[in-house]
């Protein structure tokens, strides 16, 4: 005779699991928990090919998009804690960023020092303006006019106080000798499902 459970009945067992069962093992369950795992992972591979090899498959085409390669400044003409203005990815609505050279290294960074940055100016929470906000001494820019959030760019231009949730966009530069380039967005623009459909 088998031990129970004393929170279900033998009887709830024997309908669940089948008298043949309960009499061979004296278990609940009929799978051991590897023989699950293995059944699920079978089942869903053969799934996925099923239906990556479907004919609804070979009907969508790949998408890729690209940031245009745009020239913003010389690295030379940058002075320490001075932003310069710029737009991009486009001239639409809410592509205006700057660059900056922190004096302090930064995610993101370029140059000898890894402590030159570029962001969109729009703030991610109801997009207020960021411009003119930029303070030198902690390396951040805000706060935003609406709801007083405040990015660091020393950290991808993660928020440190307010009321966004979201990094303000960060700029993705390339330096070609002394020439510096904007070459992408590392985020969503505010007010825009994709950046390049500004």
């Amino acid at each position: 005779m088998t031990h129970q459970p004393k929170s279900v009945s033998p009887e709830m067992i024997e309908v669940v699991n089948g008298p043949e069962e309960i009499a061979k093992t004296g278990k609940r369950c009929v799978m051991t928990r590897r023989q699950f795992l293995l059944t699920s992972g079978i089942s869903t591979f053969t799934v996925m090919v099923a239906l990556k090899s479907g004919p609804s498959s070979a009907k969508v085409p790949a998408m890729v998009s690209t940031y245009e390669r745009k020239f913003i400044c010389k690295l030379s003409d940058l002075k320490e804690d001075e932003p310069l203005d710029f737009t991009y990815p486009d001239e639409g609505a809410y592509a205006e960023s700057m660059i900056v050279k922190l004096g302090k290294e930064a995610g993101g960074g370029i140059g000898a020092e890894k402590d030159i940055v570029a962001f969109n100016y729009t703030c991610t929470h109801q997009g207020g303006p960021l411009q003119g906000t930029y303070q030198k001494g902690d390396k951040a820019l805000g706060p935003c006019p609406l709801h007083l959030t405040t990015f660091d760019l020393t950290r991808h231009g993660i928020f440190i106080s307010g009321q966004a949730y979201q990094s303000l966009p960060q700029v993705l530069l390339e330096v070609d000798g002394d020439d510096v380039y904007a070459v992408g967005m590392f985020g969503l623009i505010y007010g825009r499902y994709d950046n390049l459909k500004g």
